[in-house]
This record gives structure tokens, sequence and C-alpha cells, in this order.
């Protein structure tokens, strides 16, 4: 009896605990989840939504309808709400006479009907409007800080909806105190300043019609309950590039346990003035802890990837708080945290850092901290570290080249990120994609048999402030499009710079990123390569492979190799130069790109880059354009790469307005660049809205390029110095620089395109060189400089515009005298006369300048040898000056000498160079226009006969020859001294 008894309790106490175990919610309250932005507040029976407008141009957008309502919809409010104990409600939306409403705008009066999980509860929100922003975002970099220890805390804001002259204010808890230098900020992606330094930062180029002048001001005042309120004034919000406001605020610390809560706010002033709610989303917490909370793991962040046998089986930690090394101890799990055992480590509790080694491969460890005695005694916050490359197909992806992979990969990056970082793998298979969110600390490696292919629906272009369609009305010297509206950024660079989620890879603020391997990543035709991309259906709008904004240490190529590549024109393919001086034609550790569309790289605003061995073509050359193109970018390492054909240029360094604002860019080094080209190999500019400076590059080899072989333009007032080619500033040289088949080898300009923020423009009649002219000039940016450019070691021949692009029957077709040829250029920029412009020019620069002058250029050792064939007559040739739009050689027609034409020069040195033709050419050798100071010393050439004059000059003061050996019709024929 008793036993049964026993048995009987036994049972009830099962049930029960069944119960406990699984409980079944009656829960019919609601709150606010991580995407709200449309709740302004949560009542006991009322949901209190936002009401506004603001300005949202999708690229299908008439460029008059882009004011839209903020309203919530039916789904935006239904996806914007969670219950507030996490359970499983249902949701319906009524109108006030009961109507459900399942699509639509939410109304005045509709009502939120709430079924609680156990589908016998519900209750009932009456929905009412407040004439608000959309709620913004406020998050912490870490939710945790622990007692009485001195360490910083990182805030990030983003506001609801886009605004001009906007306000930020940020309400700090009692105990965290930002003054004006212990806090620095970032406002829109510009670079963290001191809140002291916020009134003085860069704004960028701007021409005089942009309305600001100065990106922000900060004031501090105390809050009634006796916390801080930091406000940032006048702030341009139009531009969106992630976080609006970066906040980090350095020697916290806290002396109470519990929580402290920060809010912030923002008022918009356009369309119309609203305040956001300061509710939800723009409130966060952060946790006061007793044991040590910031115990992370040290993450590789080594520009070069290089795997060694510890890569993956090894890891070091660290943390804030300081003590004694007897009295801390680390811990490790690798089945999830349910049991823990002492790691072997390395520890130094004084520098608060610890290392671990020889751990066992392929497992997922979790690591902790325990402090066994006094004021931090317990166990800290967790840290975990995968020991191996990661499977991406662990987690069920595909890679069959059936499925549709981008999803479970997504989710992949999401998690190795969570857990602070790994590498994925990519092992044997094809991987179908649309848009890959890359993520920060997480790696990219692709085996030499996976691949991975680019498919239609990739993520649509961004919705933005502005729109661009003024712009796609052309590019022609007269297009008025661009300029407007001086402060739309979005008319100052063509349609692929300024859209950036239409991509096969993206990624937006991250660090320490790498995409690495020795397999294959194609846009298999579904990448656009056109600038009409705008105009195709919603699925095909995605013109780029990798996108980068605003991001910092990022590195995309093949395998390490410390050998240099070079090519071989007997088999047309690339080698390395192994430490024997031998050729090693072994190419299969290269990553290996295709079909990337308008853009392989487009890098914007992107700091400290490391791209290398690489192999673009191998297995198609159709569907790419521009490879290698860094916008804003600093730091920035280019070697090892070969294209076997593009459209557009190679290697790109350039600065436009697509983030809103400009950023300078320098310190480049490039080597070992090898291309056939519809463009240049090497081109500074178009884009060039604010300064590019020390750049070096090395050991190029053009095979073919329609325009320029090593190209610079300022076309948009930038300051471009500091330019040297084969200087061996990258490392030894291994070998002179070639250019075979360039339209022309050099090409080194500037116009006053003035593609700016706040830029003006007029239309103007004027006559140049006899030649009649109505186009548009630049009212108030100053002409762009190009100086100090040093150019040595380079052998030049088949000067022919004889890329191999579009034949797909020629890898080169052979010179007929049909193709675009051109004399090496030096080409500053001059206005128009006053005399001869319709009316007189009324304006004047800011500077006063009439004329840029191109300065300081020097050639050393350059061998060039044309296809000649010019009559004599094409001695009085005059080229155009580069009206705005026009930054190419063609634009400069024919010139009278063939070879070297400079104009608008200062300080021009020529020197241990020869000059020959195929073909007897009856110009100059060398004409200088406008010249100040030139030294031409140590030359060889071949004049024509029919031509008595070996040096065209005119205009020109303080020429100096020394040593010029020229011969007749023929090299080595009559030599005779220059005199």
């Amino acid at each position: 009896m008793n036993k049964l008894i026993v048995l009987l309790l036994f049972a009830i106490l099962l049930i029960t605990y069944s119960a406990v175990a699984k409980p079944v919610s009656s829960n019919t309250t609601v709150t606010y989840n991580d995407k709200s932005s449309h709740i302004a507040q949560i009542n006991a029976n009322q949901l209190v939504l936002v009401s506004g407008t603001t300005y949202r141009f999708t690229v299908d957008t008439p460029e008059d309808k882009g004011l839209v309502n903020t309203q919530a919809t039916v789904e935006e409010l239904l996806n914007e709400i969670v219950a507030t104990d996490g359970s499983k409600q249902r949701y319906q939306v009524t109108a006030n006479n009961g109507t459900l409403k399942t699509t639509g705008i939410i109304a005045e009066g509709d009502v939120l009907q709430v079924t609680a999980q156990d589908g016998k509860t519900t209750k009932k929100y009456t929905i009412t409007f407040k004439s608000m922003a959309l709620s913004g975002k406020l998050t912490l970099a870490q939710n945790q800080i622990t007692q009485n220890t001195t360490q910083s805390i990182t805030l990030s804001y983003t506001a609801g909806q886009r605004s001009p002259n906007a306000r930020v204010q940020l309400f700090f808890p009692i105990g965290i105190a930002p003054t004006l230098n212990n806090t620095s900020v970032n406002v829109i992606g510009r670079g963290f300043v001191k809140l002291s330094e916020l009134n003085t930062q860069s704004i960028g180029r701007v021409g005089s019609l942009y309305s600001y002048s100065k990106v922000g001001a900060v004031t501090l005042t105390k809050s009634p309950n006796g916390g801080t309120i930091l406000t940032l004034n006048h702030l341009d919000f139009r531009p969106a590039n992630g976080a609006d406001i970066v906040l980090k605020i350095n020697d916290v610390n806290l002396k109470m346990l519990g929580n402290v809560t920060f809010k912030a706010v923002y008022t918009t002033s356009q369309p119309s003035v609203l305040n956001s709610a300061g509710t939800g989303n723009e409130t966060t917490t952060l946790s006061v802890t007793k044991t040590i909370s910031n115990f992370v793991r040290v993450v590789n962040r080594s520009m070069a990837y290089k795997e060694t046998p510890s890569t993956y089986t090894s890891a070091s930690f660290k943390w804030s708080f300081v003590g004694d090394a007897k009295n801390i101890q680390l811990q490790s799990s690798i089945n999830d945290g349910k049991t823990w055992s002492s790691a072997v480590a390395v520890l130094d509790a004084k520098s608060g850092t610890a290392k671990v080694s020889n751990l066992k491969s392929n497992l997922l460890y979790s690591f902790r901290l325990l402090v066994k005695e006094g004021e931090k005694k317990g166990y800290s916050n967790e840290a975990q570290f995968y020991t191996g490359k990661m499977d991406v197909k662990k987690f069920g992806v595909n890679a069959d080249d059936q499925l549709d992979d981008t999803q479970k990969i997504n989710e992949a990056l999401a998690y190795l990120n969570k857990i602070g970082g790994g590498t994925l793998h990519f092992t044997k298979g094809t991987y179908l994609v649309k848009t890959v969110h890359l993520q920060s600390n997480v790696y990219l490696f692709i085996d030499k048999d996976a691949t991975i292919k680019a498919i239609k629906g990739a993520d649509a272009p961004e919705s933005t402030w502005f729109s661009d369609k003024k712009y796609r009305s052309g590019l022609s010297p007269t297009a008025i499009g661009p300029y407007a509206d001086p402060e739309n950024y979005m008319t100052k660079q063509d349609v692929g710079h300024h859209y950036f989620n239409n991509t096969m890879f993206f990624g937006e603020r991250l660090d320490n990123i790498k995409i690495i391997g020795n397999g294959r990543i194609t846009g298999d035709g579904n990448l656009v390569n056109g600038d009409n991309v705008m105009n195709n259906t919603a699925d095909n709008r995605a013109d780029k492979m990798f996108t980068l904004k605003l991001c910092t240490n990022l590195e995309i190529g093949g395998l390490p190799k410390t050998e240099d590549l070079w090519y071989d024109p007997t088999k047309d393919e690339p080698y390395y130069i192994a430490k024997d001086g031998s050729k090693n034609y072994n190419t299969e550790d290269m990553l290996n790109i295709d079909r990337a569309g308008h853009f392989a790289l487009l890098a914007t605003g992107t700091d400290s880059i490391n791209v290398h061995n690489t192999y673009f073509g191998k297995n198609s050359t159709a569907n790419v354009r521009d490879i290698y193109d860094f916008m804003e970018c600093n730091e920035v390492t280019v070697t090892n790469i070969y294209c076997k054909v593009s459209s557009d240029d190679i290697v790109k360094p350039g600065s436009d307005c697509s983030l809103g604002f400009t950023r300078p860019a320098h310190n480049y080094k490039v080597r070992n660049i090898i291309g056939d080209t519809n463009c240049n190999l090497f081109q500074i500019g178009s884009e060039t809205a604010d300064d590019i400076t020390d750049i070096c590059v090395d050991n190029i080899y053009v095979l073919g390029a329609n325009k320029a072989g090593f190209s610079i333009s300022t076309n948009d007032g930038a300051h471009i110095k500091n330019i040297h080619l084969n200087c061996g500033h990258t490392g030894a040289l291994h070998s002179r620089s070639k250019m075979f088949r360039t339209t022309t080898p050099f090409f080194i300009s500037i116009s006053n395109r003035g593609r700016i923020l706040g830029a003006d423009v007029g239309k103007y009649n004027f006559t140049d060189n006899g030649e009649k002219h109505s186009e548009l000039l630049v009212k108030n940016v100053n002409i762009g400089v190009v100086e100090n450019i040093i150019i040595n070691g380079v052998d030049i021949a088949e000067v022919y515009g004889g890329s191999s692009y579009g034949d797909a029957t020629n890898r080169w077709k052979p010179y007929d005298g049909k193709q675009r040829k051109s004399s090496p250029i030096i080409a500053g920029y001059k206005l128009p006369d006053n005399e001869t412009v319709e009316g007189g020019l009324d304006f004047k620069l800011p500077n006063g300048q009439h004329t840029g002058y191109i300065k300081n250029v020097s050639f050393t050792d350059v061998n060039i040898l044309v296809k000649g064939g010019n009559p004599v007559t094409d001695t009085l040739q005059t080229s155009p000056e580069l009206g705005v739009g026009q930054y190419n050689v063609a634009n400069l027609k024919t010139q009278p000498s063939y070879g070297l034409w400079a104009r608008h020069v200062m300080g021009l040195t020529v020197k241990q160079s020869t000059f020959n033709y195929e073909k007897r050419d009856s110009r100059y050798v060398i004409y200088l226009e406008d010249v100040i100071g030139a030294q031409l010393s140590d030359l060889k050439m071949v004049k024509p006969t029919d031509n008595p004059t070996l040096i065209g000059v005119k205009n020109v003061s303080g020429i100096k020859t020394n040593n010029i050996i020229y011969n007749d019709d023929e090299k080595g024929k009559n030599p005779k001294q220059y005199k």
C-alpha cells in the first residue's frame, strides 16, 4: 500500500514538473523588438505610432515623387512587436469597424488584437498617431562592464530617417560623464575625432554652394537626474553609411552594481521638424557586474593570411582586470559549457592576457576565467574559438550548382562573427549566391575545387534621400544634370559607384575581412557591366562582385606567395620568378575571378587593403569592366595581379562623393600588375573629388590598353602628387616595365569637371584654337594640381589601341593603320581667355588661377618606339583644352609630335631616354607649349628629314638641353649632336 502511494506521488510530481517545464503562456502584453521604428509608445491598452514624412528615393522613383509618408503598414507593425515574455503570440489588425486588415496603411482608430500562446486570452490595443520621426536605434558594443574597473564603452546610434541639419541628443546615466577630451565621435563614417575637435574636423572638398561649414557642433549639459546630456547639432544625415553616430567614451569606472540606461533622440529639419520618441530601440542598458565582463579572444588582424601548424590550435585572450596570477584560472569546455576543466595556459594577470596552445582540431572551445578569491570572485563571461576552418556545409549548404545557398552561407558567417570570428571553409562544390553579407573577423577560404557563382536576385540598390536620375541624363560637356542640385552627392559619380547593396559580396563598417584561396569566384553572367543597370528588371541590378564600404583591414587574394609575378609573351601566360631566377608557370595557387560585372572590387572609404595573387579571366573574359577600384581608400597594397582582358581600368585609385562627403586617399604600394584592357592598366581618376597622394607603382606589364598604360587625371579639383613608377619603393625591381599596344603609354592631364558638393557651373560660348565651343565651365572649384611625377625604366612599343577586348578571334590584332594612336601626353588645363568668350568670362576661380599647370614631371630611362606614319602637316595640329566631362586621350585628337607632347607644364625633366618610330613620322620628336622650365638631356632620337625642327616650342621659357643625339629618318643613320 505504501509503495502504491509513493508511485502515485511520484506520478503527480512528474506531471507537475512537466507542466512547469513546458508552460503555455497566457501573456498578451507586447513590447518593441529590434526592428521597431514606427512605435512611439506602448501603453496599457494603446499603441502610439509615429506619423510624418521623409524623402526616400529608390532607383525607380520618379524625380518628383520622393516625398513619402512614414506611417506603418500592417506588415511593418506586425514585424515590430514581440511578446514581453518571448512567447508565441498571434496578432491581428482590424479597422475601427471590425473589418480585418491584412495589408495596407495603419489608420487612426485601428485595433491590434493580441492572442496569447494559450489561445484563450486576448487583448486589444487601440492605435493612435503622433507627429514624430521614425525611431532610431541605440546599441552598445559591449553590454556589460566590470565594477570598479576602468574601461572604455562604445555607443552607436542610427537615426530612423534621413535629414539635413539634424540634431542628436544622448542621455548618459550618473557615473558616466563624457567630456570634450575623453570622448571621440564618428559622424556618418567621417572618422573619429575628439568632441573638442568636431568643430574643426574637415568636411571634405566642397564648393561655395555647399551649405555646411563644419561637420557638427557639440554641447554638454547636466540632466535633471544628475546625468549628462550630449547634444550634437547641425549634422548632415542625408547620407546613410551605417551608424550615424559612434561615440567612444574612455576612462569609464562604475562603482555601483546593477543596470544603467542610455537614451537617444534625434530631430529632423526636412521635410518638417520632427522629434523621435526616445523609447524602445532608442534606449539600451549596460549591466555593471562584479565579475570580469570583458574577457575576449584576441583575433589575428595581420594583413596577410598565413597558415602555420598553430594557426587554428592556439588562441590568445585579454581582459582589463589586473590581479594575482595565482588567483586566476583559465578554464575551457568542449561541450558548450556543460563541463569545464582547467586549461594549460601562459597567463599574465598583470597585463590581463593568456594564451593556450596545442588545442584539438575541429572543435568548438568555450573559455572563461575563474577568479578564486577577492572582489572579482567568480566566473567571467565566455569567449569561444573553433579550432580549424569551419566547413560551410555544416550549416546545410548544398554546393550542388542547383539550389540557392545564400541564406545558409549568411547564417554561417553570422555564427562565426557571434563566436568572435573564424574561417569559413568552402570545400569542393559549386555555391550559388545572391548577396553574401560579410562579417567582421570572419574569413572566407575557397578551396581549389570550389566555385562561388552569382545568380540573379541580389539585394536591391539602397533607397536614398536624393535621386540620381539627373546624372543619368548623360556625361557630355553640356549635361547640366550633375550640377542641378549642388548638394546632391548622388549626381557626382556614375551609378555604379553610389549604390552599394546591389552586389555579390557586401560589407559596410566592418573590420578584418579576408577572402582567400585558390578556388574560383564568378559572376556567371549575372553581374551587369553597363551604365544602364538601373533600367534592368529588379532581379538584375547587381553590378559588383565585392563591395566594401567604410571598412578596415581587408584582404582578397590567392594563397600566400613571396615570389614576383611576371609575364611570358611566347606562352601568353604569367609566371612566378623563382628564387633561382627560373620561371615557375604554376599559377594554381592564385584566386580565380571572372565575369565580375562593373567592378570586381569597389572599395569605398576603406583603409588597410591587401589584394594579391589574383588571376582574372582564366575561365571567361566576358562581363567584366573595372577590376580593382579604390575610392578614397588609404594604405593599399596590390601585388601579383594578372588580368587576361578587361573592358576598364585594372587598378584605379580615386576619390568621389558617394559617401556624401569626400575623403583623401594616400599610401599605395602597387607591384607586378599585368594585363590587357579596353581602358587603362593603371589609372588615377577620373573621380578626383579629393586629394590622392603617395602612390608607388613598380613592375607593370601592359599587354594592351585602348586608352593609356599609365594614366593620371585630376578632373574635380584634387591635388595629386608624389606618384612614382619604377622607383623601387615597393621592393627591388626585378624587370623593366613594359608597355605594348597602348593608344598612348602615358596620359597625365588636368581638366575642370568639378564633380564635388557645392559646385557651380555656367554654359559659355567660346573659341578654342579657332573652333567654336558651347560648353559648361565650372565657376567655383579650383583647377586641380598634378605634381611630383617620377617615371623610370619603361620600354614602350606597338603604340596603338590594340587591346584584345571584344575580339573573340584575335588575341591581338596587328596594327592596320585604323586603330587609334597618340603621343605620350602631359596636358595641364587653361580656362578660355576672356576675349574668346562671348560676353566675356564673368567669374574668377576662388584662388584666382586661370591655368592649372602640371608640375615637376620626370622621365628617366624611358624608351619609346611608336608606329609613326604621320605627315609633316600634323605639326600644325593643336589639341583642344579638356572641357567638362573630357578626360580621355581621344579628346585631345592628334598631337604635333610623336615622342612627347607637353602643354601647361612647370618643371619637366626628360633624360637618358630614346624616341623612335617604325615608319617615318614627320612630326616633331618633342613639342613643348606653355612649358616653364624643362631639362632635356642624354637623349637619343630619330628625326624625320622632311622636318627641320627636332623639338618644337611655343610660349616656353627656361628650356635647357644637353647631349641630345639624333639620327636622320632611322636609328643609327647620320648621328648628330643637337645644338
